[in-house]
């Protein structure tokens, strides 16, 4: 462990300063020339799987309040919209009929990526006995997490310099160091069905050994619930109470299980569902975290988290071909400053 000028402390069970006392990357470190030379040596058929839903789904805003889909509009050209723009306009013996578009939207609506920037908690690490707004591995809120001055201005679409902004632990981090290695698929849902179920250590142990699936350090690990399928299947208009009552969930608040989640030296945690564990967290007395496993991986060992991913077709693949590995290339978007980004992950076996 290496000591680092913005912690003094660091919160139990946590790997800050392993790394190095300024390292944003966390255990994405362990995602290695090695392991991607694993991922690409599990390519047998040439065969590819987007695991991303459309960016537009689940559509409206049931799933979280904040959160609405894209909205794609045309750039302005010539003071015209540049949409079936006729070139001539411009020039009159020019042939070309050009369309040139922008999106709005919310970087963790669908398919995404979490990024450390995303879950942070308040946490004493100057060890003075008062709680600070902290990161992964110390980095602090008002230094490298920031909001502007004029929290009001930072929804003024004019001034694009009020704005928020990850100047470390964010998803561009990610991007940088390149998102693919070896994927190990657990198929929670050929074991739980539909029906919502709170995934234990002793649960995930049994199915474990059941499909015979082993997570070895450097993997990334995908969670299969069949929640994702549901959202596709619902087609924009989500049923918010059944989606609530669908899905295996993991026990964030489960020591067991999260000293597994340590112990394997996982590198990503990537589920189907909406956010990987049960929402909010099993009841704990006193102070605790609203989400547990994010604590866990986010904060404590800077494990990226992936929700809303479409993994049905792999996994029925996988299951019917005997096999739980593949290669998997996942990048997040290189945006500076972004705590989420949406994915369009592929799985090739």
């Amino acid at each position: 462990m290496t000591k680092s000028p913005r912690w003094k402390r660091r919160p139990e069970g946590s790997n800050w300063g392993e790394f190095g006392p300024d390292d944003q990357l966390g255990r994405l470190n362990l995602l290695t020339p090695e392991k991607v030379k694993q991922g690409v040596a599990e390519v047998r058929e040439g065969l590819t799987f987007c695991l991303s839903l459309p960016l537009d789904l689940p559509g409206g805003n049931v799933l979280n309040p904040g959160r609405h889909p894209p909205v794609l509009r045309p750039t302005r050209r010539n003071g015209r919209a540049c949409f079936l723009y006729a070139a001539s306009l411009d020039a009159p013996d020019r042939t070309d009929v050009i369309n040139d578009d922008l999106a709005v939207i919310h970087l963790q609506y669908s398919t995404q990526w979490d990024s450390f920037a995303h879950n942070g908690q308040m946490f004493d690490a100057d060890d003075d006995g008062v709680a600070e707004m902290v990161f992964y591995n110390g980095y602090r809120a008002g230094r490298e997490i920031v909001w502007p001055s004029n929290a009001a201005g930072a929804f003024d679409d004019a001034d694009p310099t009020l704005t928020s902004a990850a100047r470390a632990v964010g998803v561009d981090t990610m991007a940088a160091h390149g998102i693919q290695g070896r994927g190990v698929m657990i198929d929670l849902h050929a074991h739980v069905g539909d029906a919502r179920q709170r995934i234990d250590y002793d649960a995930l142990m049994r199915i474990l050994e059941r499909d015979r699936v082993e997570v070895e350090r450097g993997d990334m690990v995908c969670l299969h619930t069949g929640f994702a399928r549901l959202v596709l299947e619902m087609g924009g208009r989500p049923d918010g109470e059944r989606l609530r009552r669908s899905g295996a969930v993991i026990h964030g608040r489960d020591p067991r299980l999260l000293r597994w989640i340590t112990d394997t030296g996982l590198v990503a945690l990537l589920a189907d569902n909406y956010a990987v564990e049960e929402l909010p967290g099993p009841d704990q007395q006193g102070a605790a975290a609203f989400a547990p496993l994010h604590e866990h991986c986010l904060f404590k060992l800077g494990i990226p988290l992936g929700e809303l991913w479409f993994l049905t077709d792999l996994a029925n693949w996988l299951r019917a071909h005997r096999r739980n590995r593949f290669l998997l290339t996942a990048p997040p978007l290189r945006l500076p400053g972004a705590v989420g980004s949406p994915a369009t992950p592929v799985a090739t076996v």
